[in-house]
């Protein structure tokens, strides 16, 4: 692993109870076009639906660490009793000077409601505190998506702001709802 505030390079998988949190494999354009490739998924996300074509491109292009502020990795959660991969999951570091990340997820719809966006998402934020060395973790999200804001609550996180119509998505004004949790609630938990 990379040091604190250095970057970071992880062991994969990353193993939680029930799932194995992996580079996307090359061969899994497929399942990553099942997982970002409809309305419903990216309902709520920056990016349209990807066609099968930009969901092998996107995913020849995803990073497996992280070197310095500004880049993300993108991660295929896979459950380990099945080894179906149900969801893909972010981290981002956005801060080396203020030590802060962000996360992102998105999950096929046939495994919503189960608790692994939840999870892996944990996961992560446990990721960026040990590792990363941040302060801080927080989840955008729009103000609409109350299924996301649940998520973000479930792993402790607190509703920071709500940003009123800050962006066009998709021709669309939207609010924008900002999550965190600090280092120090993490570990208190």
């Amino acid at each position: 692993m990379a040091a604190k505030g250095r970057g970071l390079a992880p062991r994969y998988p990353i193993r939680t109870d029930r799932l194995s949190i992996r580079t996307w494999r090359p061969d899994e354009a497929g399942r990553y076009h099942e997982v970002r490739g409809t309305a419903e998924v990216t309902r709520y996300l920056y990016d349209l639906p990807l066609t099968r074509r930009q969901a092998a491109a996107k995913l020849r292009g995803l990073r497996t660490e992280i070197k310095r502020p500004g880049e993300w990795i993108n991660l295929a959660v896979e459950v380990t009793e099945t080894g179906s991969v149900v969801g893909d999951v972010g981290l981002g570091w956005t801060s080396q000077t203020h030590r802060q990340a962000e996360i992102g997820y998105s999950f096929h719809l046939d495994h919503r409601g189960q608790g692994y966006a939840t999870e892996a998402a944990a996961a992560l934020v446990g990721l960026a505190f040990t590792e990363l060395g941040v302060h801080r973790v927080a989840g955008r999200l729009d103000a609409r998506n109350t299924a996301s804001a649940r998520l973000l609550e479930r792993l402790g996180m607190r509703r920071e702001g709500l940003l009123v119509q800050n962006e066009l998505i998709k021709g669309e004004w939207t609010d924008e709802m900002i999550y965190a949790v600090l280092a120090s609630e993490w570990v208190a938990r």
